[in-house]
């Protein structure tokens, strides 16, 4: 024998089951391209958190080892910039720059360096982990600038031009409005930090001037 259907405890009607699944796709609209945004936008502070790092850290190597340092950005396969940490020992006649003197590489350490071949070996770190170039585009100030040098007082060294004094991220034009862009700007001191690029912003958070 069939049990009784209690009174108002139908099943959903067919009307009820299209409503929901209208409710349902406007949700997953509205709220998956937000999250998306959200998830580049904590990405975009993390890859600027990677290029403070190596500027710090090129700074840092310079004073530690009373060398002279430079941060080199390189093209990454995925339209990012990986950078690498090198260091040199100047001296009065030879001098370290872009075509002078022995610099460290990844796989030794400079020919000058007082701790011979336990020295420091130059430090790469990838970009491969960031968001491609086809959803965050990273640009550098001064413009065609890939290397930004250190003197062994962890200041920047303003013989060398044109230098880094700025690495800037923002949404490409496929995600744009996706997160506001975002810096990483040097002082002369040699002090890495993530600002505001907006030149609107009036916040302690503000980018130095150029």
């Amino acid at each position: 024998m069939r049990p009784v259907r209690p009174a108002g405890s139908a099943g959903f009607t067919f009307i009820e089951m299209a409503l929901v699944l209208v409710i349902s796709g406007i949700v997953l609209a509205v709220g998956v391209p937000s999250m998306s945004n959200w998830i580049l936008a904590r990405k975009a502070v993390d890859a600027a958190g990677f290029y403070k790092d190596g500027l710090a850290m090129a700074r840092s190597q310079a004073l530690s080892h009373n060398s002279a340092s430079r941060l080199v950005l390189i093209d990454n396969a995925n339209g990012q910039m990986d950078w690498r940490v090198d260091i040199c020992f100047p001296n009065d006649s030879v001098p370290c720059t872009d075509s002078t003197g022995s610099w460290s590489s990844t796989t030794a350490p400079s020919a000058d360096d007082p701790d011979g071949t336990g020295g420091f070996r130059s430090l790469l770190r990838s970009a491969s982990n960031l968001p491609p170039s086809d959803a965050m585009v990273g640009s550098v100030l001064s413009a065609g600038a890939d290397e930004v040098y250190f003197t062994p007082l962890g200041w920047v060294d303003g013989r060398m031009s044109p230098r880094i004094s700025r690495i800037q991220l923002a949404p490409s034009a496929r995600r744009s409005g996706a997160f506001a862009p975002i810096a990483v700007a040097l002082t002369l001191g040699g002090i890495a930090t993530v600002c505001n690029p907006d030149p609107a912003d009036r916040s302690p958070k503000k980018c130095p001037p150029q």
